[in-house]
């Protein structure tokens, strides 16, 4: 796909992984739908990044958890551009609770995390579905986690939905094409500041080292190094769909990370 003025919706933009994608995809020529459901600051910075490419951007306050709202992200690219040729399902939270701690969570925790992680993408991937349809063409880009693959993560919550999102990704995959693709990106710890307050300093310096000190690449994740591979993806992956990509650094290849104990 050629991005330039191609249009992309990047849910959760306002930060991170989302904030990375949006600024790379207007650094393409591509014009984007930024939306934040919290911070309005974060989104309009995103907003201001990306126009300094030169494209055209629309700001977005909608919590996908909310089918209306993800309607109301469809519909903003259509009524701006008339168009619609990607998706990136970004938008994600958690509640950090360590696994061993069976009374940490609820079912009100489990239910909002599951609201949000995996069943907002499925929202959108149907409001934004017709749409692309009817260019002709589209991609959509789940961003899950490691932690659905293995069991790890912020939380149990947070694991069971990002594994429920890849399921989510190889069902609509068979589904929705041959018009749109649909894959999915499976980070592994992603520097920055989500983690590092989840976490706290301690547990975030302790974790950060020695997932690079086990991984065979010694690395861990920034927002940048994700988002060029959602935009791989989305631009260059041709031929590809239903297909789910690790980027942890080879770190699963090693042992289990440590608990937080």
């Amino acid at each position: 796909m050629d991005l330039q003025d191609s249009v992309v919706i990047v849910t959760g933009s306002s930060s991170g992984v989302g904030a990375a994608c949006a600024r790379q995809l207007a650094e393409q020529g591509c014009h984007v739908v930024v939306n934040y459901a919290h911070n309005e600051d974060g989104a309009r910075q995103t907003a201001a990044a990306c126009t300094a490419w030169g494209v055209e951007v629309e700001v977005v306050r909608a919590d996908v958890a909310e089918d209306e709202d993800c309607l109301r992200l469809a519909a903003a690219a259509e009524a701006k551009w008339g168009r619609l040729d990607g998706l990136v399902n970004n938008a994600g939270i958690t509640k950090f609770c360590d696994h061993s701690d069976l009374d940490g969570l609820s079912m009100d925790d489990f239910l909002r995390v599951y609201a949000v992680n995996a069943v907002g993408p499925y929202q959108m991937a149907r409001a934004a579905a017709p749409l692309m349809r009817r260019g002709g063409c589209g991609s959509i880009v789940n961003v899950a986690s490691i932690a659905g693959m293995m069991g790890i993560g912020s939380s149990m919550a947070y694991a069971a939905s990002k594994g429920a999102l890849i399921t989510l990704g190889l069902s609509l995959a068979r589904v929705l094409g041959p018009e749109i693709r649909v894959n999915t990106v499976c980070p592994g710890f992603i520097q920055g500041d989500w983690l590092m307050q989840g976490m706290g300093p301690e547990l975030y310096a302790r974790t950060k080292a020695h997932f690079e000190k086990n991984a065979p690449l010694n690395m861990t994740m920034t927002a940048d190094l994700v988002s060029e591979a959602i935009l791989y993806f989305i631009a260059a992956a041709a031929g590809v769909t239903g297909e789910t990509l690790i980027l942890d650094g080879g770190h699963h290849l090693q042992q289990m990370p440590l608990s937080r104990r």
